[in-house]
């Protein structure tokens, strides 16, 4: 719901395995998570019920978050050097009515082995009776960064989406403040903002029925955070509104419960719920994918799975490709002239086989340039998902070989790019693909070697038309930017 801001070892003696790109591993089993929130470099979202899961790298995730109150549908942010919780107790049917309360309270720290761990008295902030026309459940908050002030939605199907204020000091109602009407048709609401837009995001659809749910997650805007919010053909969400952000897909279905975390300029998630992993039995699991804005629009990216691809750069179009001497291709030309050459039947040129070509390479480590792309072997690169490597919000760490070989990509200690005869699983053979908000994608090595901690500046970065380097990442370059073609 929500906003946050070079060893040559056998590749069988490597004791890293390979499998399919998967969704979060570890426990990532929740409901109604909050908005992803960082503390002390680890990520904790929290879920109807109490409790909450955390992970130290972003993919793996595992119990142990605590939330007291119980209730319904969390919403985390930190403000200052404390968290706020939000949080729904009853509600939304539960426990046989309608009648709920929306509750907020404090923390310095999520990390329930901290000292400075304990929550504040919790404090109401709405409430609903059973009889008025809203439902007091499925809190969100935003922060708005132009003006500072505090802004929360909660309800239901069971009448309106209300939008009130907080305190941003306190967590309490603002003084004065007079709940607002901004949607129907949805619950589990969320408010973020970007580029002067407000946009309120809403789960529509049928939950807490497994692999029968028919949640997905809609959306429309304003300029105003008090409405109204139409959507890309201008229907009010008070009337029903409301442009598809995420749907089922890939063997999950329900997504619900939206949140926004924005890791660098240009690089976003959405976290959400799915209501059902078809892979994990039909259990409510927790979803990260990449957040893309087109047309100015949020739309749930797909996850990057690997595969063959030419990897091309946004700069040119040029390809990544190994620095080897171009072979030619052996081909029987037919002119178009020639009226008896026209009427022969025509003979497909095969492709250049990676045998043909790859014993003119040298035997150690091979160069990396980009040039025009032309089907070639040395151009192929495979992307592997690598098991038991780690990750980082949305994925795992991937390996990038010659397709058909085991050379594999790496960065050198001097921040430039080669290629080394076998895939060892070290950690600067380890990269790291983040599909940013554009569509295009950045490509960052986990750790450049010589350097202590984990790379989150340095991607590949094209220099030259023709000379592809590491260098800090800038969303504004087209230098930093690449493309996954399968040709």
């Amino acid at each position: 719901m929500k906003t946050k801001y070079l060893i040559t070892l056998s590749f069988i003696t490597c004791n890293l395995a390979f499998s399919p790109a998967k969704a979060q591993i570890g426990a990532p089993y929740i409901h109604d998570p909050s908005t992803l929130a960082e503390c002390d470099g680890k990520w904790y979202t929290f879920g109807t019920g109490g409790g909450g899961i955390i992970s130290d790298d972003g993919w793996s995730w595992h119990g142990g978050g605590e939330r007291p109150g119980g209730g319904a549908a969390p919403d985390m942010m930190k403000i200052g050097d404390r968290y706020l919780c939000i949080y729904g107790a009853t509600g939304g049917g539960l426990f046989g009515g309608h009648n709920g309360r929306i509750l907020t309270m404090w923390n310095k720290t999520l990390d329930p082995k901290s000292p400075d761990f304990k929550w504040s008295t919790a404090v109401e902030v709405a409430s609903s009776d059973g009889m008025e026309d809203c439902d007091a459940i499925d809190p969100s908050l935003l922060l708005d960064p132009t003006t500072g002030r505090l802004w929360a939605t909660y309800g239901t199907y069971f009448g309106n989406i209300r939008l009130i204020e907080l305190d941003p000091t306190t967590g309490e109602r603002a003084k004065g403040n007079v709940e607002k009407d901004v949607a129907i048709d949805c619950e589990a609401s969320a408010l973020i903002w970007r580029d002067g837009w407000y946009y309120l995001l809403g789960t529509h659809g049928t939950c807490c029925d497994g692999v029968n749910s028919t949640y997905n997650i809609v959306v429309g805007r304003s300029r105003n955070v008090e409405g109204p919010y139409l959507d890309n053909i201008g229907r009010d969400m008070f009337h029903g509104g409301g442009r598809m952000v995420i749907a089922a897909g890939d063997r999950v279905c329900g997504p619900g419960h939206f949140g926004r975390t924005i890791i660098d300029e240009g690089v976003e998630v959405m976290s959400c719920h799915y209501e059902a992993d078809f892979n994990l039995g039909g259990r409510s699991v927790l979803g990260i994918r990449p957040l893309l804005w087109r047309n100015g629009w949020p739309i749930a990216g797909d996850r990057f799975k690997g595969g063959t691809f030419e990897i091309e750069s946004e700069r040119r179009g040029y390809s990544l490709e190994l620095a080897v001497d171009f072979q030619r291709i052996q081909q029987e030309r037919q002119r178009w002239s020639n009226r008896n050459q026209m009427e022969q039947p025509v003979k497909p040129v095969p492709d250049q086989t990676l045998e043909e070509v790859q014993g003119t390479w040298p035997q150690g480590e091979i160069a990396v340039r980009c040039s025009d792309y032309m089907f070639r072997p040395w151009q192929r690169w495979t992307v592997t998902p690598v098991d038991k490597a780690g990750g980082y919000l949305s994925n795992p760490y991937f390996k990038i070989t010659i397709a058909g070989t085991d050379r594999a990509l790496a960065a050198t200690a001097n921040k430039e790019l080669t290629t080394v005869p076998a895939f060892t699983g070290s950690d600067e053979q380890l990269w790291r693909i983040e599909q940013l908000c554009d569509g295009t994608f950045r490509i960052m090595p986990k750790r450049i070697p010589g350097q202590p901690a984990v790379n989150t500046r340095y991607c590949i970065y094209s220099a030259a038309d023709s000379t592809p380097t590491l260098a800090e990442y800038d969303y504004s370059s087209d230098n930093s930017k690449w493309n996954f073609r399968n040709h």
